[in-house]
């Protein structure tokens, strides 16, 4: 593969980087107050999913997030703060992309009418596929230094 300034793998970790600051900036630009004394965000989503076209998203998130919204804010921040953690950093790389994907197809799904919010969840999806594909670890990460993967 010829490439310019970086080498292929560089070029994956800048991605892999990339993609890891932008789950940190996800988490940063929240506003943690409202997210945990009020529930700001999982009742703002929970507003989102009783209007969803598709009845299942509804339904889904009355059975699983609505019961345990203080738990729910807990995992929704520390599932972005520890992506972009695990993605900066390159450690646990593969285990961070695929839950990256995860999670923004959740967010994609529960955003279905909002194309700005589908055009974020989209690029990420792909950077992140893009970086278990090129194996985004093999520079620049923890991973690499541990010898892991």
């Amino acid at each position: 593969m010829k490439t310019s300034l970086l080498t292929g793998p560089q070029w994956a970790a800048v991605l892999r980087i990339g993609l890891g600051l932008w789950w940190l900036e996800s988490f940063r630009h929240k506003n943690l107050t409202a997210w945990i004394k009020r529930q700001a965000g999982i009742n703002w989503a929970a507003d989102i999913a009783s209007k969803h076209r598709f009845k299942i998203v509804g339904r889904g998130f009355d059975a699983v997030v609505k019961p345990h919204p203080k738990a729910m804010t807990w995992v929704v921040l520390m599932s972005e703060l520890s992506l972009g953690l695990g993605l900066a950093a390159g450690f646990l790389t593969p285990v961070a992309a695929f839950a990256s994907i995860a999670l923004n197809l959740l967010y994609f799904v529960l955003m279905i009418h909002d194309w700005a919010e589908q055009g974020q969840n989209l690029m990420m999806i792909l950077a992140a596929v893009v970086v278990l594909g090129l194996h985004g670890w093999q520079v620049w990460s923890i991973d690499s230094q541990i010898g892991w993967f």
